[in-house]
């Protein structure tokens, strides 16, 4: 592509986007920028404090059980109280239940703080899902969330490699850091970001109860559909989420710092920031159920690859393998996701969805710090080859089932859009279309996918 045509896709990119999305754009780069505490408690806990991978496991569980609880009860206050009010109570929670974290030298307190963090740090991701559906035309969302999922990415690159070369020298500023950061976040969402959720129509009872109240919990658990994607989706988390409980600790047990640590992790978000783009350009026209098949089988195996690492570099090579599972899988299974969910009961699927990382996030260390200690890294390695080669199976079997036509999805309620900018508030945007943040059509669901970002920290 000539530099002309790299600027006017550029342009395209970022133009035409409401200006409420870009300053919650800039909130997102800003939280993760700040990421501590997920990539690197491990690491801490076990080289720093002198605990044992299980007990490290232990916690980084408590932490995901603290996701677990708080993506269900933050889908339902999003639907009920609005975006905003759950995105602000939810960073203020981290940035204290952080601070905090960084000073307990108890086990116990450890743990149960731990915990805390977990709930607070979990509890905004249906809202701001949900809130970027909300302000940005249906048009637009797959391209805003495209570049939602840039942000996240790219600072997660910075983050892991900045943060393990402070962890170097103090682990107690990785977690003041992340306090301040994720403050900051907080900042930006209460001066420039404004409520989103669509008001009720003043209609009858029975209208207002179509238009939101008829969507419970319940619902989403009866959706057998949906449900079946929630569980696959947690098995693919359960892999991907080895790479920052696992990872790290069999990486210290072979005597690599945790400054190798973040160097050869932050590989993972320097690619999906370059890859991003030409890949999903690449599988845009590909059949999706064939995407879904080969990305599982991508993710498990590339940690398979992981036994035989003997060396940073080596270590680095594996990353890139399961990371261009991520590449791939992310968009396909998002789109999928949205389309199976009804606009007017978006928190509540959007926190069931959330829900399946939450518990891969509870299982993964238990699951790591038990099969590390007992067995050794190679047999972790190993299962997440059987897991990836489990979900391959189990897409093959969902894909097949599912319908070629008919909307899954209620209709989207009234966007609230403001003024429109021609780039970020703050910060470059990347080069992304609609074109590559698509892939194709979904089975089972009517118009274009939606993607929504889903990470684990």
């Amino acid at each position: 592509m000539s530099v002309a045509g790299l600027g006017r896709a550029t342009r395209e990119s970022v133009s035409g986007l409401p200006r409420e999305f870009w300053w919650l754009w800039t909130s997102t780069l800003v939280n993760r920028l700040g990421a501590f505490v997920a990539t690197f408690m491990a690491l801490y806990l076990t080289l720093d404090r002198g605990y044992s991978a299980s007990y490290a496991g232990l916690v980084a569980a408590l932490h995901g059980l603290g996701g677990v609880v708080s993506s269900l009860v933050a889908g339902v206050m999003t639907d009920r109280f609005g975006r905003r009010p759950t995105m602000l109570v939810a960073q203020l929670s981290t940035a204290v239940s952080v601070a905090v974290l960084g000073f307990m030298v108890h086990p116990v307190a450890i743990a149960a703080v731990a915990f805390c963090v977990g709930m607070a740090s979990s509890a905004s991701r249906p809202a701001v899902q949900a809130m970027i559906a909300d302000i940005v035309p249906a048009k637009d969302r797959v391209r805003a969330f495209s570049l939602n999922y840039w942000a996240i990415n790219l600072g997660f690159a910075v983050s892991s490699a900045g943060a393990g070369f402070v962890a170097e020298y103090s682990y107690l500023a990785g977690f003041v850091g992340e306090a301040v950061m994720t403050l900051g976040c907080a900042v930006v969402v209460f001066m420039k970001v404004p409520e989103s959720r669509p008001q009720k129509a003043a209609a009858t009872a029975t209208d207002a109860h179509a238009a939101g109240d008829g969507i419970r919990l319940g619902t989403v658990l009866r959706d057998g559909r949906f449900m079946g994607v929630v569980g696959l989706s947690f098995v693919i988390a359960l892999i991907f989420q080895q790479g920052y409980v696992g990872l790290p600790v069999a990486m210290g047990a072979d005597g690599f710092s945790s400054s190798d640590f973040g160097s050869a992790v932050a590989v993972n978000g320097v690619l999906i920031v370059v890859l991003q783009i030409p890949v999903t350009r690449f599988i845009q026209s590909r059949d999706p159920r064939q995407l879904l098949i080969v990305s599982s089988l991508l993710a498990g195996y590339g940690f398979g690859l992981t036994a035989f690492a003997g060396s940073v570099a080596v270590y680095a090579l594996t990353i890139c393998v399961w990371t261009l599972a991520e590449i791939v899988n992310a968009p396909v299974q998002n789109g999928l996701v949205v389309q199976l969910s009804p606009a007017h009961g978006r928190g509540r699927y959007q926190g069931m969805y959330a829900l399946s990382w939450s518990a891969a996030a509870l299982v993964a260390p238990l699951m790591s710090g038990v099969v590390i200690d007992h067995f050794g890294a190679g047999w972790l390695w190993g299962t997440c080859a059987v897991l990836g080669t489990a979900a391959a199976f189990g897409y093959w079997l969902l894909m097949r089932n599912l319908p070629q036509g008919g909307a899954a999805s209620a209709p989207a309620p009234a966007v609230v859009s403001g003024p429109v900018v021609s780039g970020p508030v703050g910060a470059a945007g990347p080069v992304v279309t609609a074109e590559a943040a698509g892939v194709g059509s979904v089975p089972g669901a009517g118009g274009g996918a939606e993607p929504v970002v889903e990470r684990t920290a």
